[in-house]
């Protein structure tokens, strides 16, 4: 790679692994359903006017909303409000064995040992987290677990959509999933209007920098990266993410860092390395490209 390539990676890793940071922040000024709501109507507003509607996929554009709005985004900002950036950085990191178990069922792709090997480092890695003394909320982790298996079930719907513009998939699925997060946040939030009149930079910042920074700034970079490259070149940066966002959440918002996390993030990292990295991929050498590319979408 190029030093401006790789310089772009790099990028795209801190803004991403910065993203659970600002998160965790701008949730605690916005409802997380209604934060994640304002941030599809950025990337919509942005994205959509300069986009020809996708005609006969907006159905399966619709499901993915729903697994990547409600499920993936709302699961984990949900979480993010009881529990800290760091933790949550690391246990959004199963999407990875979750993907596999996915391809397994729908495409009769086999793990194998190595497979196996990483999948169960990944998940001791995140009962680790589960057993710290400063252990986050259980429902919260539970959540973040759960907006995991979300990704990984999108993944499955991305493949199904096809051939289709990366900004064109991302501005429509967010234009789709937002009147399904509206609704869930009328129904299970309250005292929304009052929350964004006193939310300050933070809440408004948040909502900023995920649309903005993380999705189309970081996705657009990512892309450029992976249509010139082999995957098995690419890859590798996205272990840096969880660093990153351990890292940002110690540093920058005080997170306890025991040893229960160090070693639950470096159990989680080796075996996600072990699937990530193993030839030819969960989908295969075309279905890998496609993965990197939700990787990319879904922040």
């Amino acid at each position: 790679m190029t030093w401006k390539d790789t310089l772009c990676a790099v990028i795209v890793v801190f803004a991403w692994g910065f993203n659970f940071v600002v998160v965790k922040v701008g949730v605690t000024e916005i409802p997380p359903l209604l934060l994640t709501a304002l941030r599809f109507a950025v990337v919509a507003a942005l994205v959509v006017p300069f986009t020809r509607r996708p005609r006969g996929k907006l159905w399966l554009i619709a499901l993915m909303a729903l697994l990547l709005g409600a499920g993936h985004f709302g699961l984990l900002f949900i979480a993010l409000r009881k529990m800290d950036a760091a933790s949550a950085s690391i246990a959004v990191q199963l999407t990875v064995p979750f993907s596999a178990v996915v391809a397994a069922f729908f495409y009769g792709e086999k793990l194998g040992r190595r497979g196996f090997l990483g999948m169960t480092l990944a998940y001791l890695g995140v009962a680790l987290l589960a057993g710290e003394p400063h252990h986050p909320d259980p429902i919260a982790l539970a959540m973040a677990v759960g907006c995991s298996v979300a990704w990984a079930l999108a993944n499955v719907v991305i493949k199904s959509i096809g051939a289709i513009n990366p900004l064109t998939l991302t501005g429509w699925m967010a234009l789709m999933g937002l009147p399904q997060l509206l609704m869930l946040s009328l129904l299970f939030e309250s005292n929304q209007m009052e929350s964004l009149q006193g939310a300050g930079w933070r809440g408004w910042g948040a909502v900023a920098y995920t649309a903005v920074g993380a999705s189309l700034i970081g996705y657009s970079l990512w892309c450029r990266l992976i249509t010139r490259y082999p995957v098995n070149k690419v890859v590798p940066f996205t272990l840096l993410n969880p660093i990153v966002g351990v890292a940002s959440g110690v540093l920058l918002l005080g997170e306890p860092l025991g040893w229960h996390k160090l070693a639950g993030g470096a159990l989680t990292l080796v075996g996600v390395a072990v699937i990530q990295i193993r030839s030819p991929g969960i989908f295969g050498k075309a279905g890998a490209r496609l993965r990197l590319r939700t990787e990319a979408h879904e922040r």
